[in-house]
């Protein structure tokens, strides 16, 4: 055994910005995608997460993501963490293979913080989301498997003055959201939630509350979904990042919102109306 205590010579030698291609050429199968696993469908073999909402609003944009985990019928866990910080002014929720997909959101923040220190400057929000978009389409051949990863990333962008949104398909197909979007089991019904109570002026608190609302919804008709848990106290994780950059809620915070939206599905199960006219409140006041 060596007692050099020298990197060796590939880690001195002067490459790419890209972490991941660095570990694909020096470590290839430490790659959540490079990892072979037996030929079938494995689906129902790890936990999967669903569901996760972003809602832009002026001056910033916002992931939020319920807490369960399903395997097959079967609840895996009740308080899994579904959205993740990948810099200072970026987060990604993710739906799908819970392991692979964690694992996926940590080689990104490396590679952010790996290009930064390389370059000496941070990528754009363009460049983080084309970045995410390679790492995603390198765990192809295990989506084709069944553990499928499919994040929803979200981030402000000092260049256009605002927060921006961006899905992906298990290729690594990238396409820009506007003012919302849901992705996982339960996307389906939350999109229908946002599509009639998002509005582009909402306020920070208004937008959070919209999200907890979709959240809601998905959970109400999708059976992977969890809703809020007021008994064990267990409720979404919501992300906030403006131009001063990114910060959780904290749980008493989400909560109090929370509970809210559980009060008002008493006296109304289908949630809030939103207004017939532009403009104008259920009242029919301006």
């Amino acid at each position: 055994m060596s007692t050099d205590p020298r990197l060796p010579a590939s880690f001195l030698q002067p490459g790419s910005s890209s972490f991941s291609d660095f570990l694909a050429a020096q470590a290839p199968d430490l790659l959540p995608g490079r990892r072979t696993v037996p030929q079938g469908n494995a689906a129902d073999l790890a936990p999967h997460g669903t569901t996760i909402v972003a809602v832009t609003f002026p001056g910033g944009v916002l992931l939020a993501g319920d807490r369960r985990a399903t395997m097959g019928n079967i609840i895996a866990s009740r308080d899994i963490e579904k959205v993740f910080p990948t810099d200072e002014f970026s987060a990604a929720g993710i739906a799908g293979t819970a392991g692979l997909a964690i694992e996926l959101v940590r080689l990104f923040q490396t590679e952010l913080e790996h290009y930064e220190k390389i370059e000496g400057i941070t990528l754009s929000l363009d460049g983080k989301a084309n970045r995410l978009s390679t790492i995603i389409r390198g765990n192809l051949g295990m989506a084709m498997q069944g553990l499928a990863v499919v994040p929803l990333f979200a981030g402000y962008d000092h260049d256009r003055v605002g927060g921006r949104i961006f899905s992906y398909d298990v290729t690594g197909g990238r396409y820009e959201e506007t003012g919302y979007h849901a992705v996982g089991s339960g996307s389906l019904f939350a999109r229908g939630s946002l599509k009639k109570l998002y509005r582009a002026d909402l306020s920070q608190d208004d937008a959070v509350t919209v999200a907890l609302e979709a959240l809601y919804d998905a959970a109400d008709d999708d059976s992977a979904t969890g809703g809020p848990d007021v008994t064990r106290r267990i409720f979404p994780i919501v992300h906030v990042i403006t131009a001063d950059g990114g910060q959780r809620l904290t749980q008493e915070v989400v909560g109090e919102l929370a509970e809210q939206v559980v009060a008002g599905r008493m006296t109304r199960p289908g949630g809030p109306h939103a207004p017939l006219n532009p403009g104008r409140t259920e009242g029919g006041q301006a």
